[in-house]
This record gives structure tokens, C-alpha cells and sequence, in this order.
């Protein structure tokens, strides 16, 4: 059996290519909707998040002889938890993960390194600042911007009540909470971006697939200044950000040709 650890759209076509293959697979996820878009797609799966003595009890229970590690490229501990579980395990661990976008020499984009330097630049620039990075690290940025004179917070994330309460916690307004579920248009980016009168946007480079390049396209249509937060450095081994290395080592572990 294959674990497919997923956290993105192209993780479930990653994994229903490895079922059509004839693969054995158990996906896991992190939320109930990304659980319901699995089972719509007659993918086994299993929900919630699993530290790394609950991985190495997965993969002894249900005979994993491979982990495919398909999260999103910010899920550092996940990562890091399924990288130590299979080593734990003796089984073999393989990375998938969405190519990089690159937007060279645009004077309208700066790239940092964390969440800590982007809440830090940001303040520097104020004006109205639009995160899109989601609310796991709203908090650095509610710090650094909410009292901030001659500076607006606007976050858009999931529209989730876990979300609403951290915002309502960290005392971000309603009227500056975007409570929606991508991906989003171009269209409907600039429309966000005109809305609240947006001066700088911040983002994650997560890669096509997880619709950054529409926010980036659509801001500098707009002249938006941007910041986009690199991805963490992990050392995963073996890598491939195309399908095909996938199931090519796939195959060849499993004994297929």
C-alpha cells in the first residue's frame, strides 16, 4: 500500500493516477472539506493531523511500503513528521511537490525568507495590506500591523469558525475579514484588491496550482506592491515535481514495470 500524504488539488490527481495504476493507496488530510473532495473522488481517506509516532502506527498498521509526501509546500511539520516516520520504518519516502513560480526582476515584488520579515516589511510600508497566507500565522502580523497608525489588516482565509474566533481573538475587524474558499480568478482578485483600496499584498510562493500566480498577475495589473514569503527549506531527498518521477519510483518500489 501506497500512504499518499496530501494538502493540495494536484495531491489528489497525483493519487488517483497512482490508483489507476493499480496502486493500493490510503490518502490522508488535514481538513473535512479537503476529506470530502477525496471521497467525491473514490479516494480512501483519513483525516486530521498525525505527529510522528501516530504516522509510524499508520504505516506498521496498514503495511505502508511507501510514503508519498504531497502536502503543501508549507507544511513544514508534516514534512518533516513523515520524513522521520519512514525512516523510523524502513520504508521508502518520496517528495512531491508543485514547481516554483518566478516573477525575475519586477520591481514591484520583494522576496523574504519568513513570516517575521514580511509582518516586518509590511510595517515599514503600511498603508491598506492584504495577507492572503491564511490564519495559522495571522497573529505575527495582527502584532506587528493592527495598531500600527496609517495601516490597514485585511486577511483572507477559509471560511471556517476556527478562523472567524482567531480573528475575533486577535481583534481583526470583521469588515477587514475576506471569508471565502478558492481558488480565485484574476477577475475576482482585482476585485478584492480595488474593494479595499489594497496598497500591498502578501503571499506565499506556493506555486501554480495553489493559485499565487493570480494573485501575484492580478496585483501587479494593479501596480500592488507584493511580498511573497519563500518556501521552508527542508531536506527531503527524493524529490520530483512532475507526476510521472512519481509513479515511475512508484512503480519500481512496488515491484511494477
Amino acid at each position: 500500500m501506497i500512504l499518499v500524504m496530501a494538502g493540495t488539488s494536484d495531491a489528489r490527481e497525483l493519487a488517483l493516477l497512482l490508483q489507476r495504476e493499480g496502486h493500493p493507496l490510503l490518502t490522508t488530510v488535514v481538513t473535512e472539506s479537503a476529506a470530502k473532495s477525496m471521497e467525491e473522488a473514490g479516494l480512501p481517506v483519513l483525516t486530521g493531523r498525525l505527529p510522528q509516532d501516530a504516522l509510524i502506527g499508520l504505516i506498521e498498521d496498514k503495511s505502508v511500503r511507501l510514503v508519498v509526501d504531497a502536502t503543501h509546500p508549507f507544511a513544514e511539520e508534516a514534512s518533516r513528521n513523515a520524513i522521520a516516520a519512514a525512516e523510523a520504518t524502513g520504508v521508502p519516502y518520496i517528495r512531491y511537490e508543485r514547481d516554483r513560480l518566478t516573477f525575475d526582476d519586477n520591481p514591484l515584488i520583494t522576496y523574504v525568507d519568513d513570516y517575521e520579515q514580511a509582518a516586518e516589511l509590511a510595517a515599514e510600508r503600511k498603508g491598506v495590506v492584504m495577507l492572503t497566507t491564511g490564519s495559522k500565522t495571522l497573529a505575527i502580523f495582527t502584532r506587528k500591523l493592527l495598531s500600527l497608525p496609517g495601516t490597514t489588516l485585511v486577511a483572507r482565509m477559509l471560511p471556517r469558525r476556527d478562523n472567524m474566533e482567531k480573528c475575533e481573538e486577535l481583534g481583526l475587524e470583521q469588515k477587514n475579514i475576506v471569508a471565502m474558499q478558492g481558488p480565485f480568478s484574476r477577475e475576482l482578485n482585482e476585485a478584492l484588491y480595488r474593494h479595499y483600496n489594497v496598497t500591498l499584498m502578501i503571499t506565499k510562493e506556493s506555486g501554480k496550482a495553489g493559485a499565487v500566480d493570480e494573485k501575484l498577475e492580478s496585483a501587479l495589473a494593479l501596480g500592488i506592491e507584493t511580498i511573497v514569503i519563500g518556501r521552508p527549506a527542508v531536506a527531503y531527498g527524493i524529490y520530483y515535481n512532475e507526476f510521472e518521477g512519481v509513479v515511475s519510483k512508484a512503480n519500481e518500489v512496488l515491484g511494477r514495470t
